[in-house]
């Protein structure tokens, strides 16, 4: 499983990878991403956007105050070193690529990578959810007798949920063996799980 921090980082240099921008842009950029379960604070953001300052993965850059603001404005934006390291997180395959956890920030900066690494990536969650899926069946068959009927819907509702998103892989999987270029307008959101 990707640790929050990696997570963060991978997610900042993706989003600096396609400009430079603010701490308060960059917030509503990942919050957007991360979805409404992982909102991510300012008191998460800039002690990550400082390590990442130290390691040189990111630099800032000052620009004069406005005439509604004394205050300088900061603006943040990707180092070669950071450029170097996004790409590198991005082909990495295994585990924490296709965890819950990492997967959706990963597919929104699918683009940056090769064929090859988004099909390992794709087949890699399919296999996981595939696993998950048979399990909450098994669970569901052996405990639908002993539950409430809502606790079934809500078991039913789980299993559908992965079922959809194990279907939608296998599109994506298909479309990209199939050499068609898939992007995420032409695709329908990923489920949440």
């Amino acid at each position: 499983m990707a640790r929050r921090g990696e997570t963060i980082e991978l997610a900042v240099l993706g989003l600096l990878h396609e400009g430079p921008m603010h701490g308060y842009e960059l917030r509503k950029r990942l919050n957007l991403m991360l979805g409404w379960g992982r909102l991510l604070s300012y008191g998460s953001l800039y002690p990550a956007l400082k390590k990442m300052l130290r390691n040189n993965l990111i630099e800032e850059v000052t620009s004069a105050p406005s005439t509604a603001s004394r205050r300088q404005r900061i603006t943040y934006q990707v180092t070669d070193k950071g450029t170097d390291e996004f790409h590198r997180l991005m082909s990495e395959v295994g585990p924490a690529a296709w965890e819950d956890d990492n997967f959706d920030i990963r597919f929104r900066f699918f683009s940056s990578t090769d064929m090859e690494i988004r099909l390992r990536v794709l087949e890699g969650r399919r296999s996981r959810l595939q696993e998950r899926l048979d399990r909450v069946q098994r669970e569901l068959a052996m405990t639908q007798r002993e539950v409430d009927r809502y606790a079934a819907e809500l078991q039913r509702h789980g299993v559908e949920s992965v079922e959809r998103e194990v279907r939608w892989l296998s599109d994506l999987i298909n479309a990209e063996r199939g050499g068609e270029r898939t992007t995420t307008e032409e695709q329908p959101p990923a489920p949440a799980t």
